[in-house]
């Protein structure tokens, strides 16, 4: 931290955190509730990584984290948390510093007092503020992996947030008296304060250490509750990501926000909860982000058309040019906007793949196609893919991030990225919300040498949506019922760095002839430029039905099947296996279990905040297994039998 000396670090969190004895317990090592960053101590003292499973995910399971080592914070919400434990001093896994975790900490427990007065005053009379709405979805966003890395920025966020609680306060207040009833005083989040510190960076830390993460641990009357309460909490931040860009397309999104509201408000206090309760409020979660996702989804085919089944080029052609990252289509099409006429091309990166097949955005020429793979390919090369290191670096032109994921700017490339909306990185250009400084954006690209010439052409399929698979009802019916078509995989989510999650390429390359694919999120570049063959009735075998949102879409499809075939979205033949990285894909997880789908598959590895206890429950009640890392093949057996 900026000042702030390690050693005094513990002394502070303690001195300014409620239940101070039940995080000594933790730290000191009692086996009473011991739980120490993913890694759950049972009264006998064993200790265990992946629960009892036996699924070979790591060779061996990491070490516990040292409580010898004073914190500077902790963080385990991604899945490349360090050691498979938790980031929790120097710098994490994602490039994310001590004080911008625990600045992220401390502005959730400012918006979830904001929350608990705008929860209160909904209670009340049903008031509302759509401002206040909009700072609980953006400032959530700001905070999951690969977004913003900026300290300033949240300290922004923080001044923000202090007149927003105090709108929010107001606005409950006024509810309270137009209803005729008292208010009442607010406990937790609702009642900090930071006005005397706000420009004092070092005393935001250490409160922001006093109610991260290992606060909540120690409030938690059990370690199944803290870990359920966990899954919620990233669950939460999916979700709002999602009704955030939903909101910016001009959906309404009031009942997600109200349902975000509450479910923060409860999550204040945990103390008295149970793992019934706790497990109800993270399927709520899911429930909600499967509304949140379809706004998206009704935005973005209201506004660009449905998406068309199409092949996207992958490679280049000579000239000026924009790469553009993330997952923003309102973005991507601004930036065509304004590029039009000026010799510039724009490729898309990452997640942004899709936004070559909606209709609208095809009509800029100019939108070449995609440029790259998956988002860790930023600045490093993964084994398991056949390009270029540093994607970003071999880039000739002016780079946009749209939203997450933002991998720590390299020299060879500083010089020209940009960030947009909650995005941020300290001393990385922002592009202002009314987009008035994007004409430095133009001049970077027109400066940049551009390519030289084109490329041999390389396209890779996509554009299934709902819309166009459902389309192919008929055909794909005949399939079913000849006998073609048996079953069909659902295989994407995230992309990331390990090496096992080349597992999810090979069960796709190994899926049978009968099978067909859907896939979506950025987990498909493990296989999207592989040469799938068509079925015997010439249907299609790989479907990219769109973004990690799309999810969406794939549920759409489940269902028309499952209404054509007259049965249930559990009879189908339908297999899934699902790669998470971060936030957004915890919420998909949280609504594919409240839409009741089991024998959900999920790696490459176990949350560290999932604790054998929870574990235990979404086997018995959904089936949830962990993927067999180093054994794909046994793996698409048991799914090829409906397990």
């Amino acid at each position: 931290m900026t000042s702030m000396r390690k050693g005094a670090v513990l002394v502070a969190f303690a001195m300014a955190m409620p239940g101070t004895a039940a995080f000594n317990r933790i730290l000191a090592g009692s086996t009473h509730n011991r739980v120490a960053v993913g890694r759950v101590f049972t009264s006998t003292g064993r200790s265990h990584r992946y629960a009892a499973q036996s699924v070979r995910m790591v060779a061996t399971a990491p070490a516990p984290i040292s409580t010898a080592e004073p914190y500077t914070s902790l963080c385990f919400q991604c899945e490349q948390t360090a050691h498979g434990t938790g980031c929790h001093t120097n710098v994490g896994v994602c490039g994310k510093t001590p004080e911008v975790s625990v600045l992220q900490d401390l502005l959730i427990y400012q918006l979830q007092g904001i929350a608990q007065y705008v929860h209160e005053a909904r209670q009340v009379n049903g008031a509302r503020d759509a401002d206040i709405d909009l700072f609980l979805l953006e400032g959530m966003f700001s905070t999951l992996t690969n977004v913003n890395f900026d300290p300033t920025a949240f300290e922004r966020y923080l001044a923000q947030g202090e007149r927003v609680r105090e709108q929010a306060r107001g606005m409950y207040e006024r509810a309270c008296a137009a209803a005729g009833v008292a208010a009442r005083q607010l406990r937790g989040p609702a009642q900090l304060d930071l006005s005397a510190i706000l420009h004092d960076r070092d005393a935001l830390e250490t409160k922001g250490l006093s109610v991260g993460v290992l606060a909540r641990m120690a409030a938690a009357p059990h370690e199944d509750v803290f870990g359920l309460g966990e899954l919620t909490l990233y669950g939460l931040k999916g979700m709002m990501a999602y009704a955030a860009h939903a909101r910016a397309l001009g959906q309404p999104v009031e009942d997600v926000s109200a349902a975000a509201a509450e479910t923060m408000a409860a999550l204040a206090d945990t103390s008295s909860k149970t793992i019934p309760e706790m497990l109800e409020l993270a399927l709520g979660v899911g429930a909600a982000n499967y509304k949140a996702m379809a706004a998206l989804d009704h935005g973005h085919n209201s506004l660009y058309g449905a998406p068309a089944p199409c092949d996207v080029r992958t490679s280049a052609v000579a000239g000026k040019c924009i790469l553009v990252s993330g997952h923003d289509i309102h973005d991507l099409l601004t930036i065509l906007e304004k590029t039009a006429g000026k010799g510039i091309n724009v490729y898309t990166h990452g997640e942004l793949l899709p936004g070559n097949t909606y209709p609208e955005l095809q009509k800029h020429k100019h939108l070449i196609g995609n440029w790259g793979g998956p988002w860790q390919l930023q600045k490093s090369c993964a084994r398991a893919y056949r390009v270029l290191q540093m994607e970003f670096g071999k880039f000739p032109g002016a780079i946009v991030l749209t939203s997450n994921c933002l991998v720590e700017p390299q020299k060879k490339y500083r010089g020209r990225i940009f960030t947009r909306k909650m995005v941020g990185w300290e001393n990385i250009p922002h592009i202002a919300d009314d987009w008035s400084n994007f004409d430095t954006v133009i001049d970077i690209a027109l400066s940049a040498p551009g390519f030289a010439e084109d490329e041999p052409v390389t396209s890779v399929p996509a554009g299934y949506g709902h819309k166009a698979v459902v389309g192919l009802a008929g055909p794909i019916l005949e399939s079913i019922k000849s006998g073609d078509l048996k079953r069909f995989f659902v295989i994407g989510g995230c992309d990331g760095t390990e090496g096992e999650r080349s597992y999810f390429g090979d069960l796709a390359r190994h899926v049978p002839i009968d099978a067909a694919i859907l896939t979506l999120g950025c987990g498909k570049f493990r296989f999207n430029r592989d040469t799938f063959e068509t079925t015997k009735a010439g249907l299609p075998r790989m479907l990219d039905v769109g973004q990690c949102n799309d999810a969406y879409g794939a549920v759409q499809i489940a269902l028309a099947l499952a209404g054509a075939l007259e049965c249930e979205v559990g009879d189908l033949p339908l297999s899934f296996a699902i790669s998470w990285f971060e936030q957004k894909a915890v919420a998909v997880l949280l609504t594919l279990l409240s839409l009741g789908i089991q024998n959900i598959h999920i790696g490459p590895a176990a949350p560290a905040f999932v604790t054998p206890g929870i574990l235990k429950v979404l086997q018995d009640k959904y089936k949830l297994q962990y993927i067999d890392s180093e054994n794909y093949e046994a793996d698409l057996q048991k799914m090829l039998q409906g397990m």
